[in-house]
């Protein structure tokens, strides 16, 4: 099964294709130029290096949240637009799960943290079992970086662009406890978000053409409209 996954839920634009357990191919680029720019030329170019058509795609899967609002609306729309062209089927994917698979086997709770502004992050807490298996141990949350530090009890590995803000406060507040992911690993990955995706699809979870981003938060117009 070949599966094209993309995220955009951050700066870092990243599209991966892969085709059962082997990664054929990924592009990772963090720049500031909007994902409605770039996608599609990404897709194309990187189905075009890699050999591939759409045609040849099994199916899609996208990160759908928490993270950038617009980022998140052009990915899932894109999804969307390709699903209904080719006819193939595309899924969601926690875009924290997606983060928290960069890591496997981690043998600490794993902490995945996106900026989400306002001096919050977009956050949960996952852990592997001995066999290698995510367990989510929280819901997505918005959270001050204050009162997440509050939770940790033990080491936590922490990863997600929001390390880039906030880890000089995190390693003063937690010590020993508070470690990183490799700089390699930290981001958002497109093989990762196709690799949970390709799993959901046999396991039968389509995503539904109504289907809305995972916000977790109301939008700066949502908010205003409810103060009026």
């Amino acid at each position: 099964m070949k599966i094209l996954g993309i995220d955009t839920s951050t700066l870092m634009g990243s599209v991966g294709l892969i085709e059962g357990d082997r990664p054929i191919a990924q592009y990772s680029l963090s720049i500031e130029v909007t994902h409605s720019e770039r996608l599609l030329d990404t897709v194309d170019r990187l189905l075009h290096d890699a050999g591939e058509s759409l045609k040849a795609l099994d199916g899609f899967a996208v990160s759908i949240g928490p993270g950038s609002f617009t980022g998140l609306r052009i990915g899932l729309g894109t999804i969307k637009g390709l699903s209904m062209v080719t006819g193939r089927p595309a899924v969601g994917v926690s875009t924290l799960q997606a983060l928290a698979a960069n890591i496997p086997f981690c043998s600490y709770t794993v902490c995945p943290i996106l900026d989400a502004r306002k001096k919050e992050v977009y956050t949960a807490f996952f852990k592997y079992d001995e066999k290698g298996s995510m367990i989510r141990m929280t819901e997505d949350m918005a959270i001050s970086p204050e009162l997440l530090i509050e939770q940790i009890q033990e080491p936590v590995v922490f990863l997600g662009d929001a390390v880039y803000v906030y880890e000089d406060l995190l390693k003063e507040r937690l010590g020993d406890k508070a470690l990183f992911a490799p700089v390699n690993c930290r981001l958002p990955s497109g093989l990762s978000v196709a690799k949970i995706g390709m799993n959901k699809l046999i396991n039968g979870e389509v995503l539904s053409p109504s289907g809305v981003p995972a916000y977790i938060r109301r939008s700066e117009a949502e908010v205003k409209r409810h103060k009026q």
